[in-house]
């Protein structure tokens, strides 16, 4: 029972990471049509904005309220970095597709390639609080904790993104630009701000994904976005592309498939099961589980 319990909650813990990247890639394209394949830059951004911070930033450092606000110094770099991107490379190339994945693949590769230019190509040992270090006992099950603390950070974050989308004006204009942005835009509304807005609440999401992902695997890598923004699509694709809602359950599914498959199967076969679960939804359901169908 102890097993199961530490699979799920492990399960889980990894399903708030993808959930934290893929909220961002949702609203973006349910709002901007914009496949953002650059979305992992800004959770590497991120993460090596809050690895720098906590070893140079004055105050910061990686215990008590030196670790928040060297987390708060990395979110703020990938929030930066996600707004610049949408306003110099992503506002020109609006209804363009085709260009517009060339310039996130080319700028997703030459993002990689910066940060190992500026700190290397290896891996490097995250500095995290001591206490999420540590287990916590759950109906007998050693959890970590950097595990928990994903698992808050995602819920917390879930609820602040819907109460943003359900009781703010910006909010309500995200919502109705993604269910039909031309009559948003006939109604005399600037879209173009709530696409600058929706880029810096993803760019937020994912960079705290980039921190909170250090403390959970204990090193970070120039990497790591592009390997987590691959599940991330899929959470996306399978929760129903621009559902938040949707991603938070795709999320869940796709970490508890990958742990329970990967500790009872063979190592590797969850990420084939995952592949092949995506492979189900757009045979049977191809607008996901939250998704729409769309309409002539």
């Amino acid at each position: 029972m102890g097993t199961v319990i530490l699979l799920a909650l492990t399960g889980l813990g990894l399903a708030a990471l993808y959930f934290l990247v893929a909220s961002g890639l949702s609203l973006v394209f349910g709002l901007a049509d914009v496949l953002n394949f650059a979305h992992g830059l800004f959770l590497g951004v991120g993460a090596y904005g809050t690895w720098w911070a906590a070893g140079n930033l004055p105050g910061a450092g990686p215990d008590g309220f030196g670790f928040v606000l060297a987390v708060a110094f990395g979110v703020a770099a990938g929030t930066l970095v996600a707004i610049l991107v949408e306003l110099v490379l992503i506002r020109p190339l609006y209804s363009r597709t085709i260009e517009q994945v060339l310039v996130t693949v080319g700028l997703s590769l030459a993002g990689v390639a910066l940060l190992q230019a500026t700190w290397g190509a290896d891996a490097r040992t995250f500095p995290r609080p001591d206490w999420t270090r540590q287990v916590t006992g759950i109906l007998g099950a050693q959890v970590p904790n950097g595990g928990l603390l994903l698992i808050v950070a995602a819920v917390l974050v879930l609820g602040a993104i819907l109460a943003f989308l359900r009781w703010t004006r910006y909010g309500l204009v995200i919502r109705a630009g993604v269910e039909n942005r031309e009559m948003v835009t006939a109604l005399g509304i600037d879209v173009r701000k709530a696409f600058t807005l929706v880029f810096a609440i993803g760019g937020a999401a994912a960079a705290l994904a980039g921190a909170l992902g250090g403390v959970y695997f204990g090193t970070v890598s120039p990497g790591q976005g592009g390997s987590l923004l691959i599940f991330a699509f899929i959470v996306v694709v399978i929760g129903g592309m621009g559902s938040v809602i949707g991603s938070a359950y795709a999320a869940v599914v796709v970490g508890l498939v990958q742990q329970f498959v990967n500790y009872y199967g063979t190592s590797g076969l969850g990420d084939i099961c995952v592949v092949g679960l995506l492979a189900v939804v757009l045979l049977l359901r191809p607008q996901g589980i939250a998704g729409k169908v769309a309409t002539a």
